[in-house]
């Protein structure tokens, strides 16, 4: 391919990439009714009006400068809509709905700001690779800006989850109730042998990656055995019938006096209606299903590891696992290095925006890593006890400083490979994510290791 044939095709490719991440986040926003929109399902959030707003926001703030230079017809709402909440940190927001604008002028200023970047992206496309801002070229922003919006994409249906039933427009279909038969995945384990493993992304990577996924290493990890299986529903009913929320030896300090604190007696996503648990899918209410993989926040994944006699995985350990093999090379994805998206995509993982919930730990057998471990990437963001921090060589995006050195305080851990609402793209090998240890609300699960 000819440089200017390549050109025009990652120019098309990203202008594409960038409208269908708008479709999606446009179909999110469709499934809350109207008179709803200014509700606060997770109270440590924003009210959903605040990201129908940010997203444009953050859109403008990031590329104006760089391709058209334009004076913002709504500074204040540029304002408004720049910064979200980190959960669990510094108190709940207090703010009432009539703090916020009409829907109406929220939209108004969507429309506005895509059709002012559209214009001017089209000729500044045409030259992906030109520097833009800070030294970095229109390529890179336009992928912050992509995967800024799927990001958000995925931590939104997490918000709207929570929201009542009611307050959203459930799609049309049927649920096969025989598909939530509660059968029990027989739990196995895993012999990972010793190995070297291949962390982050070179500094001069033409591929794309967030500033805490540079620069590339490798670290040396020992032998160790982990769970063939995510941790299912099933296996953690068990560690709840055994007392697993009301003895204290299974917790922690903080862990239990957050517990405590906030009377933490289950999983967010359960509930109990006389004998039997129900899970709460996103449109409906179901008998509980023990061979999907239990979503709960890290502080509950500790306990159930101490209460198992095991441990998380750190993050190389889970790295060496996903994508390490008995000859000591690494593989682009767990079952090698076909892509995950498009319809060849779907056999190997509940990934890439596909479904709304979790489906078995055992029903992608094809995405299994080259150790045969089953189902790490989607289904299920997997915790580690790796606290997050920099790789070595770390340097902050300058264009946007806070993205994850605001992070490395200590409290928050990394969490690795995927959830169903995870976008094909951040399913990459350095793809790094991460959230405190007492957030609930995470389509996040866990497997356990033995050392």
């Amino acid at each position: 391919m000819l440089a200017a044939e390549k050109s025009d095709a990652v120019s098309h490719g990203l202008l594409e990439r960038l409208s269908d991440a708008r479709s999606e986040s446009d179909a999110l926003f469709a499934l809350v009714h109207s008179d709803s929109i200014y509700e606060r399902p997770i109270p440590e959030r924003h009210r959903i009006i605040f990201y129908v707003g940010h997203l444009e926001a953050f859109d403008w703030n990031l590329l104006n400068e760089s391709i058209a230079g334009v004076k913002s017809t709504h500074p204040e709402f540029d304002r408004l809509f720049a910064f979200g909440i980190d959960p669990v940190g510094g108190g709940l927001p207090n703010d009432v709905p009539t703090d916020w604008p009409a829907l109406d002028a929220v939209r108004d200023y969507v429309r506005n700001i895509r059709g002012v970047l559209d214009k001017h992206l089209a000729t500044a496309i045409k030259n992906p690779d030109a520097e833009r801002r800070d030294g970095y070229p229109l390529r890179t922003l336009l992928n912050v800006a992509i995967e800024h919006r799927l990001m958000h994409v995925e931590t939104l249906a997490y918000m709207l989850h929570q929201l009542p039933f009611q307050m959203k427009v459930s799609p049309k279909r049927q649920r096969n109730l025989k598909d939530l038969s509660g059968v029990t995945i027989e739990p196995d384990t895993i012999a990972i042998p010793a190995g070297i493993v291949a962390l982050g992304l070179p500094r001069n990577s033409q591929s794309f990656g967030w500033d805490n996924e540079y620069e590339a290493r490798k670290a040396e990890v020992l032998g160790f055995t982990i769970d063939k299986y995510k941790v299912t529903n099933g296996q953690y009913l068990e560690f709840m019938t055994a007392g697993g929320y009301e003895k204290r030896a299974f917790w922690g300090d903080e862990d239990w006096e957050w517990k405590s604190a906030k009377a933490i007696s289950r999983p967010a996503f359960w509930r109990k209606e006389g004998d039997h648990w129900l899970y709460r899918t996103m449109f409906d209410d179901v008998p509980l299903p023990l061979d999907w993989p239990v979503y709960v926040s890290h502080a509950e994944t500790m306990a159930y590891a101490c209460w198992a006699g095991k441990s998380l995985p750190t993050e190389v350990e889970w790295q060496h696992a996903a994508y390490g093999s008995a000859d000591g090379s690494m593989r682009a994805y767990p079952w090698g290095n076909q892509a995950p998206d498009g319809e060849a995509g779907k056999k190997f993982g509940n990934f890439d925006l596909r479904n709304w919930d979790p489906t078995p730990v055992n029903a992608s057998p094809q995405g299994q890593s080259a150790f045969g471990v089953h189902d790490m990437l989607g289904n299920g963001w997997e915790w580690t006890s790796s606290v997050f921090g920099p790789f070595p060589g770390f340097k902050p995006f300058p264009f946007y400083k806070g993205y994850s050195a605001d992070f490395f305080d200590g409290r928050h851990f990394v969490m690795k490979g995927g959830s169903a609402r995870t976008a094909a793209c951040m399913l990459r090998r350095t793809f790094r994510n991460w959230f405190q240890a007492h957030y609930q609300y995470v389509y996040a699960g866990f497997r356990c290791v033995s050392r």
